[in-house]
């Protein structure tokens, strides 16, 4: 056998080999088979590399976001920032898209409000910053993370049941590994308890909705990662604007709660900066590069990689922040570094 047919076995069994080539026609079946087999794991691992790195810039995007909100949050109330933060992300991304269509080189559709699509912008990032949100303020901040933290093992066990889908071994030690640095990065700083149940409950609710949208993004098909963040953000930006107005007028009044929303931006540098990065870099970029992955790599391993936020957050604000970096933080980023590594490196089943 040549050179060629011993590489085609290293891609199918010999059990297959034989069953799919006749021996009459060995030279002629089997290259075209051996070459498809070539071309699909070169397919898979161009997946896997794009997948992983879109996966790793969207949590490191995120982590840089801390920054950011502490900043906004001092002058303004979250849902002042979420209204801005869409509804500038919405603006930028339907202009991006207009400018791309006008050049004939890239065709993005505007999407129909299918139910597969309302229902996975509905549950992110509607469902869950709202979740998230009122989890955080009702909880104390060790509380919220751990919660947050178990999005990776909860979406382990969704892919399984929803989408049928078996975690490998290494996989699934991986994200537990992963699972064990943020506790350990969160217990550093100390754990403290609110009791609150409605917090809970909330922060359930996020950890579901970002869970459920994730297993929909993989199951829709048919559609570009930029045709579906414009329809998300689209659609966020009118929920979330709609908060901040109500927000606006229950904590300022009518008059002088909209005025204020409305000149934020311009009025305070710091929420400005906030809305211009959390928009455009979070909500733009990220959520392309999320729709991207999860496309690319999956459920699974797109969520391993959750825990690389939680330590660009803790180094962001160490270096520019002047917040001290302890030994069991650092115990907890090596843990976060190796389970993502180990989760994000596993071959498939």
């Amino acid at each position: 056998m040549d050179r060629n047919k011993n590489q085609f076995l290293r891609f199918v069994s010999y059990r297959t080999f034989f069953e799919k080539c006749t021996v009459f026609d060995l030279s002629g079946d089997c290259d075209r088979m051996m070459q498809t087999a070539m071309n699909e794991q070169n397919l898979t691992r161009k997946n896997l590399i794009v997948g992983n790195l879109c996966a790793l810039g969207c949590e490191i995007l995120y982590g840089l976001s801390f920054i950011f909100t502490k900043q906004a949050v001092q002058t303004a109330g979250i849902f002042a920032l979420l209204g801005w933060r869409f509804f500038t992300a919405a603006v930028f991304m339907n202009l991006c898209t207009a400018v791309l269509n006008a050049s004939g080189r890239v065709k993005i559709r505007l999407l129909k409000p299918e139910k597969l699509l309302c229902a996975a912008a509905a549950l992110f990032p509607t469902v869950y910053y709202i979740s998230e949100t009122l989890g955080i303020r009702l909880t104390t901040a060790s509380e919220s993370g751990v919660f947050i933290a178990a999005i990776p093992v909860v979406s382990l066990a969704a892919s399984a049941k929803l989408l049928h889908r078996k975690p490998t071994g290494r996989q699934t030690s991986g994200i537990f590994i992963t699972l064990a640095g943020i506790l350990f990065t969160i217990l550093a700083v100390g754990m403290t308890s609110s009791f609150s149940i409605p917090g809970y409950l909330f922060l359930m609710g996020a950890v579901l909705s970002f869970t459920l949208y994730s297993v929909l993004i993989e199951k829709i098909t048919g559609y570009g990662g930029l045709e579906l963040t414009r329809f998300m953000l689209t659609t966020a930006s009118v929920v979330f604007i709609l908060c901040a107005v109500a927000e606006a007028v229950v904590t300022g009044g009518f008059t002088d709660g909209l005025h204020r929303l409305a000149v934020l931006p311009f009025s305070e540098p710091g929420f400005g900066k906030a809305v211009l990065y959390q928009s455009i870099g979070c909500s733009v970029i990220a959520f392309f590069l999320t729709n991207t992955a999860i496309r690319k790599i999956g459920v699974i391993r797109t969520n391993a990689f959750i825990g690389v936020s939680t330590l660009v957050s803790i180094l962001s604000g160490t270096l520019f922040l002047k917040e001290p970096f302890t030994l069991l933080q650092t115990i907890g980023a090596v843990l976060i570094i190796a389970g993502v590594y180990i989760a994000g490196s596993a071959k498939t089943d």
